[in-house]
């Protein structure tokens, strides 16, 4: 079967916090005539990315064609999770032009693509592309890697000594196996950060990519579906530091999710969540959260201590229960800690 008969797929990938939630939200509101079908794989139990997105379904890509993965990482639940979600999408009726995969933050673009090998679904897909999102300023600043600080006081004292963490691996694997590549969030920093920026992803691509430097998500949908890569054909010329679908484990991650109460102003969130993030080394910090006198909720996300909070829909007929979900490497996360924090 030619790649012109089989259904295209899309997989988003990136660092956390990079802007993939609001570039997926970007693409279902401009596909024009295209069917969507979407995969949300989350790190956490609580699925605060597709709820977002279901919340934004419309007729080309109604809810019922948004599949959430929350049993853990999309690139080692092939079997279990992954296979199965794009078996059930394929047998959709209408039938998806298009199928939309967003990764969790921490997952290896690589595992996932040889997926792609499986008979059952090799002969009905092909990857039209992986796009990879990444946080312009963290980007330039480094910030992918684990403890910089310590890491930078190591190489100075012994040049051959190699402190490379996980997070900055998973970076470099993100970025290898990328068509396009995403600087987001690019209003925010001067056009000497996002030449630094451009200049680290250039220094970790082993292929001459698109880099583009966009802002809340927006960017030409002709750009983004279409690219017509058919990376599951060109593995060799995507190196990864884990090769093999079960090599990546997340022992170094942990994610909790909490209850708390309503708080009173926008304000007072936002505080709460800065200050855990600076005391307790927290990595992601996402959910709702009701504010007293307040028929909507409030939507949290923040990447370390820089937040964002907006109300995003009624509450309804759902209880007003506030609910984060808290992401550190494992050694910096205390549950009881947090929710002390949030009392």
């Amino acid at each position: 079967m030619s790649n012109l008969a089989k259904t295209p797929v899309t997989i988003i990938t990136g660092f956390l916090g990079s802007g993939k939630t609001t570039l997926l939200h970007h693409l279902m509101k401009n596909a024009g005539d295209k069917k969507l079908a979407i995969i949300v794989n989350e790190f956490g139990t609580l699925g605060m990315d597709g709820e977002i997105l279901k919340s934004c379904a419309d007729e080309n890509c109604p809810a019922e064609n948004i599949v959430e993965l929350s049993n853990g990482c999309i690139c080692c639940t092939v079997a279990d999770d992954f296979i199965p979600s794009m078996e059930a999408i394929l047998k959709l009726d209408p039938a998806p032009d298009h199928i939309l995969i967003e990764t969790s933050g921490l997952a290896l673009p690589k595992p996932l693509l040889m997926a792609f090998e499986w008979p059952d679904i090799r002969s009905k897909i092909t990857v039209d592309g992986v796009i990879a999102l990444a946080d312009a300023e963290a980007v330039a600043a480094g910030r992918f890697a684990h403890n910089v600080e310590a890491v930078d006081v190591q190489r100075k004292a012994d040049d051959s000594l190699d402190h490379e963490s996980p997070l900055a691996e998973v970076f470099q694997d993100q970025i290898a196996c990328a068509d396009i590549v995403l600087l987001t969030k690019s209003d925010l920093v001067n056009e000497i950060t996002l030449e630094k920026a451009k200049s680290v992803i250039a220094d970790h691509s082993p292929r001459d990519i698109p880099v583009l430097s966009i802002s809340e998500g927006v960017v030409d949908t002709r750009v983004m579906l279409g690219i017509g890569a058919a990376a599951e054909n060109n593995l060799d010329a995507r190196p990864s530091h884990h090769g093999g679908a079960h090599d990546h484990e997340h022992d170094d991650f942990e994610s909790i999710s909490i209850e708390i109460g309503e708080y009173k102003t926008i304000e007072d969130v936002v505080e709460r969540v800065e200050t855990l993030a600076r005391s307790q080394k927290i990595l992601r910090t996402k959910g709702y959260v009701a504010i007293e006198g307040k028929p909507m909720r409030l939507l949290v996300q923040a990447v370390g201590d820089r937040v964002r909070a907006q109300f995003d829909r009624p509450w309804g007929d759902t209880p007003r229960q506030s609910q984060l979900v808290v992401i550190a490497e494992h050694d910096d996360i205390h549950p009881d800690k947090i929710r002390a924090h949030f009392a």
